[in-house]
């Protein structure tokens, strides 16, 4: 099915490059004189980041060699390909010039054109005199980028605007001989994606670049390296195991390899995902958005993009495509040369666009005007993992893909998400910032996870517990809800105490929370206590509000069972969420508070 739906891609789409031809990235153009002589090398590319990287150009693929090259030095590319080949440089350089003659000759032999010929009597000329590919690259300065890569090449006549591969004639010629091996193959069958009987078969699966972790040179979806994964006598090699007709096998990897150096792909942990609809659809340009970190340059970009989500679901309609179009997610990880399919989801545009409303609707939950409304996947994993020193986070790396998954099929966070964010709000109860001020161990993204994870499981399991609001909620009455709520209002009458938030250098958090949080009963009598020598220390009114709302939350509590000796793990999760809205809600303005300080 995915192959198919990859396929079905190829065949709608304009933009891919029909059999025979692949994108690849460019680096110097050679400028040949009709004699073959070189008069110019023209670095091409694209500037990304402040970086000068290679120019997509599309070239002939007469094979694997396309992607990929052997060490044998003998599988050369027609028309263009790195320097060692195109030049004879560096290892085994005079074999790797030999192979580029020789497949020059294999394939356009015949061929009167004054192009080709530029390009084989410049060839010629470099094997006949092989230091002068150097003084070469030595004349037009490029010797020290040579010295750190083996660039991609590609040859132009003076007076030509397209590239020498690109000709009219040369193109024709190329095309002819193609489609005559392919039909002339002796490896025939009945493919496995179309449905073909007795059509030529790829010997070999062009190989996948651009996922996350993955070899460089490219790994493989379908590939079989042993005996053991033989069936019915076929051979592992040559395509009779997993037979895929040659047209099918270039249609599925040059879709696949197109979607994950397109904006149609995203990276969530070690999950490379990408996605496509049966048809062009709204839905393929707004995902990256939804999910992704948005740039410096325009930070409202994801709000933009989760507005017209909502807008979307709520008429039914989008801007471009059917609400019952198709839509696919593919998530890939890398298995040594192989690449693993994390997951795989299909559903209709409209139950898609409904379950990632769902999510934002999930991870909602009140927080400061600063900051951001919406809050990405990457900052959701990042709350859950702990900061090394080098910056990056330590994060599961299969949990990217189990929380998109989740989020594609309505299912319930992994727990791990969950267990991550909780454990992380205890280790980080006492953090200080670089200044040697407090940093919340419930922050604005742990309180989004743990909101989200909890009422997941609520609805999955039909628990007739209420669903958690995105604000405080003082009639939940949930033990670990409610103590979270009570250790946020002691925290914040020590605060009052003292002047106000940020007086104190550390709280009752830094030394209480995580036994507070999982065994109340051995510290709460302790901090009611401390709490009453510091409502002496206030206002008649704002003592009295005080005193008021912790003798709201205490009624919560049945009898004789507060302070409960032990909270489980899911409570533990809703102490660190009634935490966090209590402490919002003390900085929120209302017309509570402002009447509490009038008093």
């Amino acid at each position: 099915m995915i192959l198919q739906a990859l396929h079905r891609y190829y065949e709608r789409s304009e933009a891919l490059p029909r059999e025979g031809w692949v994108r690849r990235g460019v680096d110097y153009v050679v400028v040949l004189d009709a004699q073959g002589q070189c008069v110019g090398l023209e670095r091409v590319g694209e500037l990304k980041k402040g970086k000068l990287t290679a120019s997509e150009k599309l070239v002939t693929a007469i094979g694997k060699q396309a992607m990929k090259h052997t060490n044998s030095g003998k599988d050369a590319n027609l028309l263009w390909d790195n320097a060692s080949f195109a030049f004879g440089t560096g290892n085994k350089g005079d074999i790797k010039l030999a192979s580029f003659l020789a497949t020059l000759g294999d394939w356009l032999g015949d061929l009167q054109d004054a192009g080709v010929e530029a390009v084989r009597k410049f060839c010629m000329s470099l094997q006949a005199n092989p230091e002068a590919a150097g003084a070469l690259i030595e004349r037009y300065q490029a010797q020290e980028d040579f010295d750190k890569r083996d660039p991609v090449l590609v040859f132009r006549l003076t007076d030509d605007l397209e590239y020498v591969h690109m000709r009219r004639a040369v193109r024709s010629a190329y095309e002819s001989v193609l489609a005559s091996s392919l039909s002339g193959s002796t490896l025939r069958g009945n493919c496995l994606v179309t449905g073909g009987i007795k059509v030529p078969l790829a010997p070999n699966e062009s190989v996948i670049k651009g996922v996350w972790g993955g070899q460089p040179a490219g790994c493989n979806i379908v590939s079989f390296n042993a005996r053991a994964f033989e069936s019915y006598g076929k051979r592992e090699r040559n395509g009779e195991n997993a037979p895929i007709s040659a047209q099918a096998s270039f249609a599925y990897t040059t879709t696949l390899n197109y979607l994950l150096s397109s904006k149609q792909r995203i990276q969530v942990g070690d999950a490379s995902t990408v996605f496509w609809a049966e048809e062009n659809h709204d839905l393929e340009n707004t995902i990256p958005d939804l999910f992704g970190d948005p740039p410096k340059d325009d930070p409202d970009r994801n709000v933009r993009a989760v507005e017209v989500l909502y807008s979307a679901v709520r008429t039914g309609q989008f801007a471009e495509g059917e609400p019952d179009t198709r839509f696919h997610v593919l998530g890939l990880a890398p298995n040594a040369a192989r690449i693993s399919i994390r997951f795989w989801e299909t559903a209709t545009a409209a139950d898609l666009a409904k379950r990632i409303k769902q999510h934002f609707d999930d991870i909602g939950v009140v927080h400061a005007d600063y900051e951001p409304r919406f809050l990405s996947l990457s900052a959701l994993l990042k709350s859950a993992g702990r900061k090394k020193s080098d910056g990056t986070y330590d994060i599961p790396p299969n949990l990217g893909g189990e929380v998109i998954r989740a989020i594609l099929e309505g299912l319930p966070y992994p727990t791990t998400l969950l267990n991550l964010a909780v454990t992380r709000c205890r280790a980080e109860q006492a953090r200080k910032d670089q200044n040697g001020k407090p940093v919340p161990n419930v922050s604005y993204a742990r309180a989004a996870v743990i909101k989200a994870s909890l009422n997941r499981w609520i609805r999955f399991r039909q628990s007739n517990e209420k669903e958690f609001l995105p604000m405080l909620d003082p009639a939940n009455t949930n033990p670990g809800y409610r103590l979270g709520r009570l250790f946020a209002t002691l925290e914040r009458i020590q605060e009052d105490a003292a002047g106000g938030p940020g007086k104190l250098n550390a709280t009752i958090r830094d030394r209480y929370y995580g036994a507070a949080s999982s065994t109340p009963a051995a510290v709460f009598s302790t901090l009611l206590r401390l709490s009453k020598h510091h409502l002496g220390k206030l206002a008649d009114g704002l003592a009295v509000v005080r005193e008021r709302l912790i003798g709201e939350i205490m009624d919560g509590f049945e009898a004789n069972s507060f302070p409960p000796r032990v909270l489980p793990f899911a409570d533990q999760a809703r102490f660190a969420l009634g935490y966090y809205h209590q402490r919002q809600a003390f900085f929120t303005k209302s017309e509570s508070k402002n009447q509490e300080e009038s008093q």
